[in-house]
């Protein structure tokens, strides 16, 4: 292979700041939508364990729903065809006034798909305490509500934190997909590079570099997390 090599490239302007850039618009991708999915991730699990039918079936059919459709086509969905169906003056607002439009539907499209996600991890962390907990805390006098708030979720979000750690990082990693409705992120920005410079192996590699050492940056701070919400007596405490 006759390929000139040029990792020098990587330090030189404009190449420098498009992956810093790239860097930045990755993280506020990631932790934004981490933010709707854990958030909305929560409600939809707890739905799911609750006693009420109605509840149940809600939190069912949209785990069902968003865990089901690739993240690619719920992406394309929300950014051409949501518009569409929305009356006059909304879509209007939505493809030409709403602030950062590549952005925000990114953020909604990747967190409301990892919603999904994290409400199973959720419901399994509540559906591992022992049933006689729930009915301790009924037996004390708590209402649902408080048993939920005192006794299955502190216990319960303690038990998963080995998988919210993984769901979080493979956020991290889905926010390359936003690539495809014009997010300049850090793949985004390594392709950019690349079309300019004809040197795609150090662009990618740089890119492959920095995905790797914040992951492991994550899983490193996550371990910490996880010997401090080990519980023993419990499987999913890890060790």
């Amino acid at each position: 292979m006759n390929y000139n090599w040029n990792w020098g490239i990587l330090f030189e302007e404009p190449y420098l700041d498009w992956l810093i850039s790239g860097v930045g618009w990755t993280m506020a991708v990631s932790v934004a939508a981490w933010v709707i999915a854990f958030s909305l991730g929560s409600v939809v699990g707890v739905m799911r364990t609750l006693p009420n039918r109605v509840a149940r079936g809600i939190g069912t059919a949209y785990v069902e729903l968003f865990r089901n459709v690739p993240l690619l086509v719920q992406l394309f969905l929300w950014y051409f065809v949501l518009p569409e169906l929305l009356p006059e003056d909304w879509g209007r607002w939505v493809k030409r006034d709403l602030p950062l439009p590549e952005y925000t539907t990114a953020v909604v499209g990747l967190g409301f798909y990892t919603a999904s996600r994290v409400a199973e991890q959720v419901r399994s962390g509540i559906e591992s305490i022992p049933r006689g907990q729930a009915m301790a805390g009924y037996a004390s006098g708590l209402t649902t509500a408080q048993v939920y708030r005192y006794v299955l979720l502190p216990v319960g979000y303690r038990l998963i934190v080995p998988p919210l750690t993984s769901e979080f990082l493979t956020i991290f990693k889905n926010s390359s997909l936003a690539l495809t409705i014009g997010v300049l992120e850090l793949t985004a920005q390594s392709r950019q590079i690349t079309e300019y410079t004809f040197q795609g192996f150090e662009a990618f590699t740089a890119a492959t570099v920095i995905y790797v050492v914040i992951t492991l940056t994550v899983t490193a701070g996550m371990s910490l997390v996880e010997r401090r919400a080990h519980m023993p007596g419990f499987i999913a405490g890890g060790r």
